[in-house]
């Protein structure tokens, strides 16, 4: 089945981000535990703020879940995470722009059903891994994308070390712009596809370290902030997905070897705008 019947059987279109606006944003440190890390609570903060100076949202309806917080239901556990991505997706309609951020430590696990081209599944960990395990992509994207209808918009940025889940898309694309493979069997493709208007951004490519950076005084991943992701945003909110996975590549070259990648649940026209119709 060629990309274009598959979004055609899914009656997929694009998202006009004129509806409701809703975010999660996870930023865990891991502080007190081996491998901890140092910004990924301010990955999270970064992010929140953009989302409300430039994009429009509002505070109500971004929850944030960071491992410095006082208040065990704004902790990154297993629950906490899960709990807030449903949240996240109930009631979603067409139109809507919904966001995912998630800074922290990533893996992979054998693949159990079959579905993952390279054998294995992608995971995130939790502040309670070590108690109540990590979060399978297979489990993020039944939760996160499955629910959502056509013409909404899930957008989803991982900033994480290591493997990073992509939320389970079928669609992963070069820095050039077209596609470069494949990330389910042929035979689970038309079931990792969806009619929502779903993009996912990896700070790393698998089995490459997403590293820390220090900027004027404060700990932050490589991708957030100035140094790439928002960076390339101020610059032009116009840009299409592939400019902007290409400038924020050239953010990031020749400094850091990490490569962000792109992916997504249904195949990406490259005159698509990424950000002119407003998240």
């Amino acid at each position: 089945m060629e990309p274009s019947q598959l979004s055609q059987n899914h009656c997929f279109s694009y998202s006009k981000c004129t509806g409701r606006k809703k975010a999660l944003c996870i930023g865990i440190n891991y502080r007190g535990q081996s491998r901890e890390l140092k910004g990924c609570i301010n990955d999270a903060r970064h992010i929140w703020d953009f989302l409300i100076y430039h994009w429009g949202y509002k505070s109500e309806d971004i929850v944030m879940l960071t491992d410095d917080s006082t208040n065990p239901r704004s902790q990154p556990t297993r629950k906490n995470m899960l709990d807030g991505m449903r949240w996240l997706v109930k009631d979603a309609q067409p139109h809507d722009s919904l966001f995912f951020h998630y800074s922290g430590h990533g893996g992979q696990t054998r693949d159990k059903d079959g579905d993952k081209v390279d054998g294995y599944d992608k995971v995130i960990f939790p502040v309670d891994f070590k108690l109540h395990g990590e979060i399978i992509d297979d489990e993020m994207q039944s939760i996160m994308v499955k629910p959502l209808p056509s013409r909404c918009r899930l957008m989803v940025i991982y900033i994480l070390c290591l493997f990073s889940p992509a939320l389970d898309l079928p669609y992963r694309y070069g820095s050039d712009g077209q596609l470069k493979r494949e990330m389910v069997s042929r035979n689970s493709r038309a079931l990792k596809s969806s009619p929502a208007d779903v993009i996912s951004w990896s700070a790393c490519q698998d089995g490459q370290k997403s590293v820390d950076t220090f900027l004027e005084g404060v700990h932050m991943g490589a991708m957030s902030y100035r140094q790439a992701f928002i960076s390339s945003l101020r610059k032009n909110l116009g840009q299409s997905y592939q400019q902007l996975l290409r400038s924020v590549r050239k953010i990031l070259h020749p400094k850091y070897s990490q490569k962000p990648q792109l992916s997504s649940s249904h195949h990406i026209v490259s005159t698509s705008d990424a950000m002119s119709e407003a998240m």
